[in-house]
């Protein structure tokens, strides 16, 4: 029943910029914790942001002051915007809920950081 489904990635240059979308269905997006993560090559899976259920937000040191995570409360929708993309940002991301019975997680969209 719960659905998270990702989109807005692509292929951008070093610099550049990408909106990520999280649309979910089966929950509301302002009354849980909602998370990107990222695992790029040859690490473990990172935590990028958080929003949590009161609006507060958390970064990886890697991305801060260059992605801003926020939701839509009307479209239950969760973004991440991302500026200044390097190169080391190419890797899937994921949008995750931590549920009211488990975790769940959308498909991945990816992100190519390339000149």
């Amino acid at each position: 029943q719960v659905q998270l489904v990702e989109s807005g990635g692509g292929l951008v240059q070093p610099g550049g910029s990408l909106r990520l979308s999280c649309a979910a269905s089966g929950i509301i997006v302002s009354m849980y914790h909602m998370a990107w993560y990222r695992q790029p090559p040859g690490q473990q899976r990172e935590l990028v942001a958080r929003i949590s259920r009161g609006g507060s937000t958390n970064y990886a040191d890697s991305v801060k002051g260059r992605f801003t995570i926020s939701r839509d409360n009307a479209k239950n929708t969760v973004y991440l915007q991302m500026n200044s993309l390097k190169p080391e940002d190419t890797t899937e991301y994921f949008c995750n809920v931590d549920g009211p019975y488990r975790d769940y997680w959308g498909q991945g969209t990816q992100v190519t950081v390339s000149s």
